[in-house]
């Protein structure tokens, strides 16, 4: 690969990088040809975009995109491929599914949305992640389950301060 063909890695790199708030990198180090490629069919049905390139091509990449990316500097060693999503989830899901016919692949690093999650050992957590519409969601819930509370007080009978606040009582 000469000079040029790698700039316009690293100019794609940090274009996807940008694009998607949610990356993973892996080891598939020693996998055969057949292996990388039936990973790389399952990433595209999952539409997760898997690449496999150079540590110094993805540090430079992050680099280029601006934040901090520093924490996951250090697991750029051996070989590495880059999973990109907008799923927080699906790259640790697809890694979880993969590893019942093999040890490979190895999440090496994580960055969801501007966390970083560093080790194999946090791909149970990366899989029970919520997204942003269903944390959301829990908090709307959350905040309208008073008002109904109270509500339904007032529609129940108690008009009367002393009656909605015994109402709301008996409700618990």
């Amino acid at each position: 690969m000469n000079k040029e063909e790698k700039y316009d890695l690293v100019v794609a790199l940090t274009e996807q990088i940008k694009e998607y708030v949610n990356f993973y990198i892996t080891d598939t180090s020693d996998l055969t040809v057949a292996k990388i490629n039936n990973i790389r069919r399952k990433c595209f049905e999952s539409d997760i975009i898997m690449q496999v390139t150079k540590n110094s091509l993805i540090k430079k990449a992050m680099e280029a995109a601006g934040g901090d990316f520093s924490p996951i500097y250090d697991v750029l060693k051996g070989s590495s491929s880059i999973l990109f999503s907008k799923s927080a989830t699906a790259p640790a899901k697809l890694i979880k599914q993969l590893r019942k016919g093999g040890d490979k692949p190895i999440l090496k690093a994580a960055y969801i949305d501007s966390a970083v999650f560093i080790g194999d050992n946090q791909l149970d957590t990366l899989t029970k992640l919520k997204s942003k519409e269903q944390l959301i969601g829990e908090i709307v819930g959350l905040l309208q389950s008073p008002a109904k509370n109270v509500l339904s007080a007032l529609q129940s009978g108690g008009t009367t301060i002393a009656g909605l606040v015994k109402t709301l009582q008996e409700r618990g």
